[in-house]
């Protein structure tokens, strides 16, 4: 049995691994795993949304954690940018949760499926963006704006949580000019501090589900290091397509999730 809940089965267990995998090796490419993982635990009989919320930011922690060490030893991030954004991250992160607890989702998934159709709709005509790293700052300006998508993309990730690293990824291809490679390097440290940020202030309540929570994060992990070698092999060109998928499915999701919060309400 699974520490923390009851009647738990073998067969929910493995669709927790199945999840993890699946989750971890989209989330090492462009973010976007919770699509999966969240989803799936939610299926666990007796486990709450705000358990579901903080294990799976746990088993998060393990897969962007794997990812970012494998991009490190085989695409050599710049640390000088991804190090700060992390820190500012983590910060907007706990920020984020603190006023997910207070404040509905709902008010803001209009605006950020908006959001997202004008990514995909920017990504998808202009086919070169992300194939170079044209950095477009240089200096203060550079870490300033770096510093700002930490910021701003923590405080989501806390607040809402899908996606978060496919808008780092688009967000730094956008705006600081790099390719998709080396956005997908960085989002894995800065996201890995997102998750960290978030479960320190679920932790205390008490939410976190620790067996299912580690069962979670070893799936998570090997899917990440399988996702961060294949994206590190296949380069920006593949990145940007399952890019354009995880953002279709996003859109999918949380348009879906807004038109049955408007019928209910």
């Amino acid at each position: 049995m699974v520490s923390g809940l009851e009647d738990v089965t073998l067969a929910t267990i493995a669709l927790v691994v199945v999840a993890g995998l699946a989750a971890g090796w989209v989330d090492a490419v462009v973010g976007g795993g919770g699509l999966i993982q969240l989803p799936a635990l939610l299926l666990v009989p007796g486990i709450s949304p705000v358990q579901a919320l903080a294990t799976n930011k746990m088993g998060s922690i393990f897969g962007t954690t794997t990812s970012a060490v494998t991009y490190y030893r085989r695409a050599h991030p710049d640390l000088r940018t991804a190090l700060p954004m992390a820190v500012i991250a983590l910060a907007g992160s706990f920020g984020g949760a603190v006023i997910a607890a207070s404040l509905p989702s709902s008010v803001f998934k209009p605006v950020i499926v908006v959001a997202l159709v004008a990514v995909a709709v920017f990504t998808a005509t202009k086919p070169t963006v992300g194939e170079l790293t044209q950095l477009r700052h240089t200096g203060r300006r550079h870490y300033g704006t770096a510093a700002g998508i930490g910021l701003v993309i923590g405080f989501y990730d806390g607040l809402i949580g899908p996606g978060t690293g496919s808008f780092l990824i688009i967000a730094m291809v956008t705006l600081l000019g790099y390719n998709f490679l080396a956005a997908s390097a960085k989002a894995k440290i800065v996201n890995m501090a997102t998750n960290l940020g978030a479960l320190a202030f679920f932790l205390p309540h008490g939410s976190l589900l620790w067996g299912l929570g580690l069962v979670l994060g070893f799936a998570n992990m090997i899917g990440g290091y399988l996702g961060a070698r294949m994206a590190v092999k296949q380069g920006s060109k593949f990145i940007r397509i399952v890019f354009l998928v995880v953002v279709a499915a996003l859109i999918v999701k949380l348009g879906h999730d807004v038109w049955v919060e408007n019928i209910r309400g």
